[in-house]
């Protein structure tokens, strides 16, 4: 999976945004000569982020953007959703749904992976809700811990029960010669 231009964009004016949270507001155009993008693209994810409740625009002389919660309060899933939208890996995600409440995929009927992508969509929404605006705003070159919770699960193979390696005792042990014995065993019908 890969993001959207648009979707890591609106990640590194947030990131901008956020450095300078609790300065001067900033303007679009100063997000725009600070991140490299063209203003008119920066204008663009202005719009939708504060849409979204992300940033907050005030107009006027002394107006400007600024984070509309605290960078700490963003995450990484909630920039993400505000340009994409759900986040969600197969078409037939109960999150995206077409206009007539039905998901885009031929194969809706019978699939067997249906039932399993909102687990998928919920870990990785979860590990994307796990990257604070705080932590990617940080100037620490070599970044925060980035890598969030361990999403593996729990290891279900159980325990090893192959027992001790005894394939070299062969060799080593002293040689005895197992009596002859026969049996006879009758099974009833």
């Amino acid at each position: 999976m890969r993001l959207s231009s648009m979707a890591d964009y609106a990640v590194v004016t947030m990131t901008a945004a956020a450095r300078r949270c609790g300065h001067a507001r900033i303007s679009a155009q100063q997000l725009a000569d600070e991140t490299g993008l063209p203003a008119p693209t920066v204008q663009k994810l202005v719009s939708k982020l504060s849409g979204a409740g992300l940033l907050r625009a005030v107009r006027g002389a002394r107006g400007g953007l600024t984070l509309a919660r605290p960078a700490a309060a963003i995450s990484l899933a909630d920039i993400i959703e505000a340009v994409e939208g759900p986040i969600a890996m197969a078409a037939c995600s109960d999150r995206l749904r077409n206009e007539k409440g039905r998901h885009d995929c031929s194969l809706e009927s019978a699939c067997s992976m249906r039932p399993h992508w909102p687990v998928v969509d919920a870990a990785l929404r979860g590990a994307l809700a796990g990257v604070s605006l705080s932590q990617l705003a940080s100037p620490d070159l070599r970044g925060p811990d980035l890598r969030g919770p361990d999403l593996r699960g729990p290891d279900l193979r159980g325990p090893d029960l192959r027992g001790p390696d005894v394939s070299g005792l062969a060799s080593r042990a002293p040689a005895v010669q197992a009596p002859a014995t026969s049996a006879t065993f009758e099974v009833e019908a």
